[in-house]
């Protein structure tokens, strides 16, 4: 096993890494050391959290998390994040993005993620000169390598870093590694911005991406921890954990979600029988 840094031998969270892990977060830790000093693009998921933490233990004060804030992010998820970055003691700026205000995002393409990005990383450019910092470094990781993500070629024009995946970190080993360092949503599920949850085509609108998020609140609020509601105009297609449908199916669970979402302005209430995956508004794209 690798020699480790301080912050490696005195974690604050649980269980204990094996020797493959514990060598890609001494590469990770060396890799931040590398930097300087970073503004980390932080949402509050695991993976930028993760990221912004090792960047906090080895730079100290010359690390600081940024957080996107625009109509394409729930705003609890907002006040969930700060109080994530709060509580380990790690300060965060928040920056108002308006990709809603470049048509080709509004759009919809399948492009949409690359002018997302391109708007975030050139609202952090000047954040990070402000406060002297010499890199921005976000939260993509080797299994981001398996799909679709455009916003990955707004990061390489900005020259924005990626650590975890320079690191050959994997999700799995994120949240692995996450625990251990006691990062307070190592098990939180991944949580996109609710543009994607509309069909590349669809216009993006702010009032399409508050039901949404209300119609995901709902479901949330009946105890699914993963939810995605997919807004095909009239339609809300739901997906949960495939263990998740018999519930989501009960008599009681339906009644609630029925009425709720109808109330929102979906006349038509469906259920995906392949349950919750990331992505999945790319299969039209596969099936081109």
């Amino acid at each position: 096993m690798p020699d480790m840094s301080p912050s490696q031998s005195s974690p604050v969270g649980q269980g204990s890494l094996d020797a493959d892990l514990a060598a890609k977060y001494a590469h990770l830790s060396a890799l931040v050391r590398d930097l300087g000093s970073v503004l980390v693009a932080y949402s509050g998921g695991v993976d930028s959290a993760l990221l912004l933490k090792v960047a906090r233990d080895e730079l100290g004060d010359r690390a600081l998390g940024a957080l996107a804030v625009s109509p394409a992010y729930d705003d609890d998820e907002t006040a969930a994040a700060l109080a994530v970055a709060a509580r380990m003691g790690i300060p965060v700026v928040t920056v108002a993005t308006h990709e809603m205000d470049n048509p080709a995002y509004v759009a919809n393409g399948p492009d949409r993620c690359f002018h997302c990005k391109q708007e975030l990383f050139t609202q952090l450019a000047p954040i990070a000169a402000e406060h002297g910092l010499a890199h921005i470094a976000y939260g993509v990781n080797r299994d981001d390598l398996g799909d679709f993500r455009p916003g990955q070629k707004a990061a390489r024009r900005h020259d924005v870093a990626g650590p975890l995946l320079d690191a050959g970190l994997g999700k799995a080993e994120i949240r692995a590694l996450a625990q251990y360092l006691g990062v307070p949503v190592w098990d939180k599920p991944a949580l996109a911005c609710y543009s994607s949850r509309i069909p590349y085509g669809t216009t993006v609108t702010v009032e399409a991406l508050r039901r949404v998020g209300r119609a995901e609140r709902v479901v949330r609020d009946l105890g699914f921890r993963r939810v995605r509601v997919r807004h095909h105009d009239t339609i809300a297609r739901i997906e949960v954990d495939p263990d998740d449908l018999p519930r989501i199916v009960a008599p009681e669970v339906r009644a609630v979600i029925d009425r709720e979402l109808r109330a929102l302005g979906y006349l038509y209430i469906t259920l995906d029988l392949r349950g919750y995956r990331t992505g999945s508004l790319n299969d039209a794209l596969h099936r081109r």
